[in-house]
């Protein structure tokens, strides 16, 4: 029997591997200084929860035949000491996948934004196909146990991100996947915290592309023209299919995509929304599935969790909670929920809560991201600028790098809130963005504002 051990088992993904192993019957341990809900409960379940929190050299032993490392290890942990004594295979979460899908047909999913959802389209259509696959996706899907699942699959389906691997492996996840069918959906800066400067950035997609075998297919957003740039220069060597937002309509708040084969009415919207549908349509067509295969699975693909997520509607509102929080994200969500609903106000809210946007050398980089909005709101809370040891942020500071003399900022939720019940609904949406939870607020709550 294969055994593993997990280094900080309690990662929102790491916890769901060590389960899919379990289930596919590996002997499984872990260790981890805390574990919160919901991976505490999901361990329990599956039997592998940790008899004790904290580090301990002793579970590390001769017979694993592998250690995998989370993120939230350090150099210094006594486990990973001890697994480097006994010269263990270590692995970091992408290695640790690639080693497990070695002989599968390996799709990735990368880019600076959409991943999540053109993943979960990919999987909603393949579902409803019948055919049978391993995944890793970044989010909670409507059909889905799971968010990790690991079996003898022919094919696996991975969201692939260019965030660091692990403490003692600094390149980005998406540069182990190997895969021989790839999305790129675009480039836009983000974690300044690992990627300095824009061009480090870019060229973790150069190293991307680079990498990937000659004859290898790469699905690429060519209506960004960095990207567009970047695959004319480095990918030659592959077989290169472009799209762009494919034909459609709107009619009565609803869309409508057409395709060669026909075409569907949608349970998502925004022009983000169908080019990550078209991603998903050509990865789709590669592996035998026609459009009007297509078409008719995702009719009723309601979109992965946080990604314009209903909260509350009635006749003349509607509230979205949103997982946008980079500036090209910002704007590609409002302008989506603006062109679905052009006759309504949007009162558009975005909370200021990862590394990037709480960092005054970034903050430039939203400037006109939230012009569109009738109303706009930026929210940052004291707790988070604390948890990531970063100073204050001056709100006349914020207010100018949005280009928005009309901006309302906040840092309390409370003031927030209060602001929230001011605001006129009859014929207007309220959007809220966040990679965050906005300090707590409660969003099913949030019915009341606009009523039944």
């Amino acid at each position: 029997m294969t055994k593993v051990h997990f280094i900080a088992i309690g990662g929102s993904v790491m916890h769901q591997l060590a389960i899919a192993l379990r289930n596919k019957g590996y002997e499984v341990t872990g260790s981890d200084d805390e574990i919160f809900e919901p991976a505490l409960s999901n361990l329990r379940q599956a039997g592998i929860l940790p008899d004790h929190t904290g580090w301990d050299a002793s579970r590390i032993h001769a017979g694993l035949d592998a250690v995998i490392l989370g993120m939230h290890a350090r150099e210094d942990n006594p486990e990973l000491i001890r697994a480097k004594e006994l010269q263990l295979k270590i692995y970091s979460f992408p290695e640790y996948i690639y080693q497990e899908s070695k002989d599968k047909l390996r799709i990735a999913i990368g880019g600076s934004h959409g991943k999540t959802t053109t993943t979960a389209m990919i999987m909603h259509v393949l579902q409803k196909s019948k055919k049978a696959f391993d995944y890793l996706v970044g989010a909670r899907l409507e059909g889905f146990a799971q968010s990790v699942n690991i079996t003898d699959a022919p094919l696996i389906v991975c969201e692939a991100d260019e965030y660091p691997a692990s403490v003692i492996e600094k390149r980005p996840k998406f540069h182990f996947l190997h895969p021989q069918v790839a999305v790129l959906t675009g480039i836009a800066w983000d974690h300044i915290n690992v990627f300095p400067t824009y061009d480090i950035y870019k060229e973790q997609f150069a190293i991307f592309i680079r990498q990937m075998k000659p004859g290898n297919v790469l699905i690429y957003n060519s209506s960004d023209q960095e990207l567009g740039g970047l695959v004319a220069e480095e990918g030659r060597h592959l077989k290169l299919v472009p799209y762009t937002v494919p034909i459609h309509m709107i009619r009565d708040g609803i869309t409508r995509v057409f395709f060669d084969e026909g075409c569907a009415d949608l349970e998502v919207f925004g022009n983000h929304n169908l080019m990550n549908m078209h991603a998903a349509k050509l990865v789709c067509n590669e592996l035998g599935i026609t459009d009007e295969a297509f078409l008719s699975a995702i009719s009723s693909f309601k979109g992965a969790a946080k990604r314009l997520e209903l909260v509350a509607k009635n006749d003349h509102s509607v509230i979205y909670r949103d997982f946008a929080h980079a500036p090209s994200k910002v704007k590609a969500t409002i302008d989506a929920t603006q062109q679905q609903f052009p006759e309504r106000r949007l009162i558009a809210v975005l909370e200021l809560h990862t590394y990037s946007s709480l960092n005054a050398a970034f903050l430039s980089e939203y400037q006109g991201a939230m012009s569109r909005a009738d109303i706009a709101a930026v929210f940052y809370s004291k707790h988070a600028l604390e948890i990531k040891r970063m100073p204050d942020l001056d709100p006349e500071l914020v207010a100018r790098s949005f280009d928005r003399n009309d901006l309302h900022v906040f840092h309390d939720r409370a003031t927030l809130e209060a602001f929230l019940a001011q605001q006129q609904y009859n014929d207007a949406n309220l959007l809220l963005m966040s990679s965050g939870t906005f300090d707590g607020m409660d969003f099913p709550a949030l019915q009341h504002l606009i009523g039944k």
